[in-house]
This record gives C-alpha cells, structure tokens and sequence, in this order.
C-alpha cells in the first residue's frame, strides 16, 4: 500500500486556470445587513420618557421631530394619553400635544395622535375614571400603526414619569414595552435627579428595552453642582448623552434642538441629507 511519500511524482497544487470556471459565478454576499441598509428608507422611531412630570419630555420630544422635519423627513409626534385639555374652538386641546404637532409636518387628526384626551389635569388613571374612560393599549397601538404607516419617522411622548398608571393593570411602562422602541431619558436637572434617573434606568432595561440615550435638562436654574451632577450620571447610565438642555427663557423646540444631537442613534438619517 503507498502513501503519499511514495508517489513518483510531486504533488502540484491546480493552476489558477482549473478555477476559471468559478469565476463566472455571482461573488458571495459577504454583509447582506449593510447592502440591505442602503435599499430601505431610513426609519426613526422613539419613546421619550423622563424622570417625573415637568421634567422638559414636550421640549425634548419637539426638538427631536423639529430637527426630523429639517431634514426632509416626514415627522410625526405621538402623546398616546394627555391629562388637561381645554376646548377650544369647539375641540378638545391639550399643551404638549399642541406642540408636538406645531414641531412635526405631518399632520393627522388628533383622536389618532392623541387617542386618549383628557379635562381633569391630574395621574391619567384619576382623570380617565372621572370621564368614565377606561385607558387600554389596544386603541393606542392602532393609532400608533396609522401614524407610522403615514411618516418616515414617529416620536411618542410618555405621561409623567416612567411608570405613571393608567388602569388598575396598566401602566406607562407597559405601553412602552408593547410598543417596543428605543427608549430616549429626559433626565430633570434638580436635586434628586441622580437616583430618579437610576431607578427608571433599571425599570426601562429590565422590561428588555433598549435605551438609546438620555438628555439632561435643567429643571432648576438655582441647581448646584449641576455638571458634577450630569458627570455622575454619564458614569452609571449605560446609554449616550444626547445633549444638555439649559434653561431657557422661551422654550422653543427650534432652541432646544441645537443642544442634542442624535446623528448616532440607529434609523436616525444621514447627515448627508440634512440642511
């Protein structure tokens, strides 16, 4: 029996030639996302949440569609629940809601972009039963549907802070994971912020949701050590900071936009295509 030392004559690797054949074949795909990427439009979506109520969300949500709508997207605000609406005109209206539409460029009627619009201003739940509304997710996942389907980019604003009630077995916190976007923090600049904002970290992260990034707005001017304080925080919080928000005289989602900065944030567009 020979084995290979026995072989008269060498053994010869194949010239090039004898692969010619596969040549002619379709080369392999070797990054199939990154190819697919650049076929689909870019699609941004978020959930914007915050540390309590009156911690800036309104501002922080219309800058993020302000600079959307700058860039040739069609942007698209949410606030699924408002507590505190006036009629005006004949129709309910509501501040923050107000303005995240003011801040978009695509405009639908507001029992899509507000489904849940509330008198009384107090917790959602409070507010609900005094109208003998019953807050559910079902009507809000729907809307949400109809506004996606109809833009190029949606941002939904929260109620309050993260885990704000809206039924005996439904909360702020469940909408967000039913929905399942990326989750953006406002972080209330005051003292106390640092365990308020660790504490809707955890909750956010263990209900498996991704938290894209987190913005600091000042809520008190007078706050001390306020930079030690974002310092802290950038530390311990497992997500970017998109920017710091002063306070400003009259908030506008066009000042407030020049304070964040979201160009590394996945679906966000290109910056070859902003203005």
């Amino acid at each position: 029996m020979k084995n290979l030392n026995d072989n008269e004559e060498p053994v010869v690797a194949p010239p090039p030639s004898v692969a010619q054949p596969e040549l002619d074949a379709p080369e392999p795909v070797l990054e199939p996302e990154l190819q697919a990427l650049e076929s689909v439009p870019t699609r941004f979506s978020c959930f914007v949440t915050g540390t309590d109520t009156e911690m800036g969300k309104t501002l922080v949500s219309s800058a993020i569609l302000y600079k959307l709508a700058s860039s040739g997207q069609r942007a698209c605000g949410m606030k699924p629940v408002a507590a505190g609406a006036t009629m005006i005109d004949g129709a309910l209206h509501n501040e923050d809601a107000d303005m995240l539409i003011a801040a978009g460029n695509v405009h639908l009627p507001s029992s899509i972009t507000t489904p849940y619009m509330l008198r009384e201003p107090a917790a959602p739940h409070i507010a609900a039963a005094l109208e003998g509304v019953t807050i559910e997710a079902v009507p809000i996942i729907a809307a949400f549907a109809e506004i996606q389907a109809a833009s190029d980019a949606v941002v939904v604003e929260g109620v309050g802070g993260f885990r704000v009630p809206f039924n005996d077995e439904f909360d702020s916190a469940d909408l967000a994971a039913q929905l399942n976007l990326p989750v953006i923090l406002v972080v209330g600049m005051r003292l106390g912020c640092i365990s308020h904002a660790l504490l809707t970290v955890e909750a956010i992260v263990a209900r498996g949701l991704v938290l894209a990034g987190w913005v600091a707005n000042t809520a008190d001017p007078d706050m001390r050590f306020e930079q030690e304080n974002i310092d802290a925080l950038a530390q311990r919080i497992p997500a970017p900071l998109l920017g710091r928000v002063p306070r400003l005289q009259e908030p506008t989602a066009a000042q407030a936009a020049a304070f964040i900065d979201l160009a590394g944030l996945p679906g966000w567009p290109s910056t070859r295509v902003q203005s």
